[in-house]
């Protein structure tokens, strides 16, 4: 049985999606939603706020927002907040994968007594993928471009009573972290990454994906460890399906011998409700 959530997809279609996060309902674009609505205008205006992004990114009717909020999802406490992007400092369509974090690394920690797991989860956001790895008693690097974002990450782990937990808040350039950590000779047992498909670091530095992936998978297997336990590459990308991602990392590893699967990360709501694809994901273990 999972744990509550708070976060639930009420309804999607007409390049529109529909969202309740704890007591907020929001409307917010979805290009993916390319199907029609499954309830009528009248559900639609439940919404407390809606974000458009026709003139310019603006919210209409953002005084009913709360400055801050928390929700939980899947036994993850999380702070949100109205950006002026439309985003809240969440991706709920990731928490089958924070799922899966906290499982295999707390199995592979039970066959492992004696030394914690060491964890890298770049491109880290507000720490979703952190605070699931950091919940068995793992090691996390977490590594974002983003001040701001680590300051809202290291607040999720305190309200996750994980402000004291191993892990280290790093804000730099991916590639440049990496580079550093192979010549410190740094390994590490799980690697987690969701790639942005346009971004900029710390000091200007420009990330695209297009361009980069294939180097920043390099670097993380210099830094696996002999007996690594899992790797996780999502992508919020169009056109970096499932398959894909799969093959992107397959190559990355040769010579591991992952096991590989993959999917979509979809948002979900009620049973009849239409799952939404937000983005791929693919994942190894290892024999």
């Amino acid at each position: 049985m999972h744990a509550r959530s708070d976060y639930e997809l009420l309804d999607s279609g007409a390049g529109r999606k529909l969202e309740r996060f704890g007591r907020v309902v929001l409307n917010r674009p979805c290009a993916q939603a390319v199907w029609q609505p499954q309830h009528p205008e009248a559900y639609w205006k439940k919404a407390d706020a809606v974000f458009d992004r026709d003139e310019g990114n603006r919210w209409h009717n953002r005084t009913a927002l709360p400055d801050v909020w928390n929700i939980e999802v899947d036994g993850l406490v999380f702070k949100l907040s109205g950006t002026d992007f439309g985003h809240l400092g969440i991706f709920p369509e990731q928490r089958a994968l924070w799922r899966w974090i906290t499982e295999t690394l707390g199995r592979a920690a039970a066959r492992r007594p004696g030394r914690p797991l060491h964890v890298l989860n770049m491109f880290a956001y507000s720490g979703g993928s952190t605070l699931a790895a950091a919940r068995t008693g793992a090691e996390v690097c977490h590594l974002d471009a983003s001040r701001g974002m680590v300051q809202w990450a290291r607040e999720n782990a305190a309200l996750n009573k994980l402000g004291d937990a191993p892990i280290r808040w790093i804000i730099d350039d991916a590639h440049k972290f990496m580079h550093r950590e192979t010549r410190r000779d740094r390994r590490y047992d799980a690697i987690i990454l969701d790639p942005p498909t346009f971004g900029r670091g710390q000091r200007g530095e420009l990330y695209k994906i297009e361009a980069d992936l294939s180097e920043t998978l390099a670097l993380c297997r210099s830094l696996l460890t002999e007996q690594p336990v899992l790797f996780l590459l999502s992508a919020h990308t169009p056109g970096y399906t499932p398959i894909v991602l799969q093959n992107i990392l397959d190559q990355a590893l040769k010579g591991l011998d992952p096991r590989l699967d993959a999917g979509e990360m979809c948002l979900t709501g009620a049973p009849a409700v239409y799952p939404l694809p937000s983005g791929a994901f693919t994942r190894a273990t290892f024999r």
